[in-house]
């Protein structure tokens, strides 16, 4: 992924969780990061491993490959 791509996959789940009313805390709780990790995704800062965005995907209630579809 190149590094705009980590914007859009931020912006992605920061959009799916505020869909669904999940706070940073609670989508940590949910997926065993924390909160600084979530933030940090969120902002595009680093490079998820694709276990990670398994387990955001699952917490969000979503399939992964609608987890990585950046369009809104």
């Amino acid at each position: 992924m190149h590094e705009d791509d980590f914007l859009k996959l931020g912006y992605k789940i920061k959009f799916e969780r505020g869909k669904r009313k999940i706070s940073q805390l609670d989508l940590a709780l949910k997926t065993g990061l924390t909160t600084r990790t979530v933030s940090r995704i969120e902002c595009g800062a680093i490079d998820p491993k694709y276990s990670t965005l398994v387990r955001i995907a699952e917490a969000l209630d979503l399939d992964i490959t609608d987890l990585l579809n950046f369009r809104l």
